[in-house]
């Protein structure tokens, strides 16, 4: 039985969700969040709000361009921070929720982590080479580096 996973993120000012199927990306939905640019740099209120305007049209072309339904997904990912708590807090119950009316498992992802191991998320008719373990990996993500 093949595993399905929908992951969902919204740690800062764009929300995304993407599908990924036995390791291989059946899609990735972005939307950013113009609103910010008026300002120099993100508000956090204003990218929760977005956040709760965009979730559910992200999710739904998510499933859409990968070409299956909600009732095919095994599990429900999402971006436990770091992150912005109002942006966080959209994508965890919009992820709880979704996963409960499904009565599928629930995965928490660190931001840093996600950012690491997407090397290892792999894409048809792409050459997929991956890091051999162990690696080095310098992330530069906002305020979060290592």
């Amino acid at each position: 039985m093949s595993a399905i996973i929908l992951g969902i993120e919204s740690s800062c000012d764009d929300t995304s969700a993407a599908v990924i199927k036995d390791g291989y990306l059946l899609s990735n939905v972005v939307s950013s969040q113009a609103v910010h640019e008026a300002y120099g740099g993100v508000v956090p209120e204003l990218a929760s709000r977005a956040h709760q305007q965009n979730i559910v049209p992200v999710v739904h072309e998510a499933l859409k361009r990968a070409g299956i339904t909600k009732e095919e997904l095994s599990a429900v990912a999402f971006t436990r921070g770091p992150g912005l708590m109002g942006s966080l807090l959209v994508g965890v119950s919009f992820a709880k929720g979704f996963a409960r009316s499904l009565n599928i498992p629930l995965i928490d992802v660190n931001h840093l982590t996600g950012h690491v191991l997407a090397h290892f998320v792999k894409v048809k008719g792409e050459d997929n080479k991956q890091p051999r373990f162990p690696f080095l990996c310098l992330l530069v993500s906002g305020g979060n580096s290592q």
